[in-house]
């Protein structure tokens, strides 16, 4: 199929109606009628070029709005009456680690080698802001890749396997009252498990960790480089440790804990609801290809212009983020509005805010259930529907 083709497999939709697309039909599970390359033919150059005085600003941004928060939290909020403070030091967590896990994306971009186009520094400042925030970079980085690689598989994705039977957990919490108490679960400790024992990721013949060198997710050369993701979390550890001793636990709570518990929410929100969605299906290895599992098991989120911002475009254009994982995040928006004409029935985009595209995945999309008219292909079930099917 030529470009010219493509061009015209789908007219240009006026943008007011693109953006107010939202729909839960299903993801075609076909072959999709173009190839990679003929998509990135139809997107302009210049959103593949990295610019590093561009992804310095966002970069600085982040760390001057942090800075003032925390200045204007340590310095003034402890002059507030004790009730007040109680409502302060709540307010400054959200802020901070909204803001915190903007710079948490830019991490995740230095990852990708889309911040410049020079490897060795996108590498150290990855380094240097993953350790942060307690964050093995080398390791993360590593299944991350591998993510994208396996995109929608349902045996080699290592990031978001779904089960295809429910744990004892979701039964037991299946009830409005269940679900929340899971989201709480998830929201404030499902990342750091994940690092500890690969929890939600896919599953190996031993223990998996990120922490550890010898895991069975990573191959023997990737040895070295856990090391020293490693000893970037100590050394932040160390760091934490000492202004544990010197200014005590709870100012360390008040100061880094609070923002850091809101930054792995937000990440926690932001991977699940890119990813899990009744529309969206998952594949059998014999029936799973690349092109078709990136572009049919993602979904766009679009949380407003404000979250969009601050999360420099992290879930609102994340198909195009799996197409092409080195563009620029300030590149992606007109690359999806150049292919979501052609893209059609693939692009997947919801407009539910974040609370509602939480409960929804939780709620709807507890396990897998092969189609009955497609073998290979997988949809996600609620477990009240799954048991009556059962």
């Amino acid at each position: 199929m030529g470009v010219d083709v493509l061009n015209h497999m789908t007219p240009d939709l006026p943008k007011k109606q693109l953006a107010s697309k939202s729909s839960k039909k299903r993801a075609p599970t076909s072959k999709p009628p173009f190839t990679l390359g003929q998509l990135k033919s139809l997107v302009p150059p210049h959103c593949f070029q990295r610019s590093l005085p561009r992804s310095l600003f966002h970069l600085i941004h982040d760390l001057v709005i942090i800075a003032v928060f925390s200045y204007v939290a340590v310095t003034y909020i402890p002059l507030l009456p004790w009730p007040v403070q109680w409502v302060a030091w709540p307010l400054h967590w959200v802020a901070t680690g909204t803001v915190a896990f903007g710079l948490w994306f830019l991490g995740h971009e230095l990852g990708h080698h889309a911040f410049s186009e020079y490897e060795w520094l996108n590498d150290t400042i990855g380094f240097l802001v993953h350790s942060s925030m307690l964050v093995p970079y080398q390791s993360w980085k590593f299944s991350h890749h591998m993510h994208h690689v396996h995109t929608g598989s349902l045996e080699k994705d290592v990031a978001h396997l779904p089960r295809q039977k429910p744990s004892t957990l979701r039964r037991y919490l299946n009830s409005p009252v269940g679900r929340i108490i899971f989201l709480l679960l998830i929201l404030t400790v499902g990342w750091p498990l994940y690092l500890i024992c690969n929890l939600t990721g896919r599953k190996y013949s031993r223990f998996n960790s990120f922490l550890d060198p010898n895991a069975p997710m990573y191959p023997p050369r990737m040895r070295l480089q856990v090391h020293l993701a490693n000893a970037g979390v100590l050394a932040m550890a160390a760091i934490l440790a000492w202004l544990a001793n010197t200014q005590g636990l709870a100012w360390l709570a008040a100061v880094y804990w609070g923002p850091l518990v809101v930054v792995n929410a937000w990440l926690v929100t932001i991977t699940l609801t890119n990813h899990v969605h009744p529309s969206l299906p998952h594949y059998a290895e014999g029936e799973w290809d690349w092109l078709r599992g990136t572009i049919t098991s993602t979904v766009d989120r679009d949380f407003g212009w404000f979250l969009n911002y601050l999360f420099h475009n992290t879930p609102n254009v994340h198909m195009m983020h799996h197409l092409f994982p080195k563009m620029p995040h300030y590149r992606l928006q007109e690359a999806t509005d150049k292919l979501r004409p052609i893209l059609g029935d693939y692009y997947q985009r919801d407009t539910a805010p974040p609370h509602k595209a939480l409960y929804e995945a939780i709620k709807e999309c507890v396990l897998v259930k092969e189609d009955v008219d497609k073998r290979g292909v997988f949809w996600y079930s609620a477990l009240l529907e799954a048991m009556i099917e059962q």
